[in-house]
């Protein structure tokens, strides 16, 4: 399947949408580093706000003090969480499941 070609308008306004979604995720991840933000929380809101939604679980779990990319990689094969999910994508098992590996 061929990318449709864009004008240059188009582009322009894709970039910019793009750029707006990254800078999106990045204060979410932000925010829960910081404490302002749970993942229970933000997990609740993964089906209905499309910026949680296509953040990876992985990458939100990282933002987590205390949980590198090692320890990351543990809980989520604990869980039976693929590394490449994306919040939305999470069923209610393994949602379940991660919580309560969080606990």
């Amino acid at each position: 399947m061929a990318l449709p070609t864009l004008t240059p308008e188009q582009r322009a306004d894709a970039l910019k949408k793009a750029a707006a979604a990254r800078t999106a995720r990045k204060e979410l991840r932000d925010a829960i580093a910081r404490g302002d933000e749970t993942i229970p929380a933000v997990l609740d809101r993964a089906k209905s706000d499309t910026i949680v939604g296509k953040t990876k679980v992985a990458d939100l779990l990282k933002s987590l003090p205390g949980y590198g990319p090692a320890k990351v990689s543990a809980l989520l094969e604990q869980t039976g969480i693929d590394a490449s999910r994306r919040a939305a994508g999470l069923g209610d098992r393994q949602r379940q499941a991660l919580l309560d590996a969080l606990k």
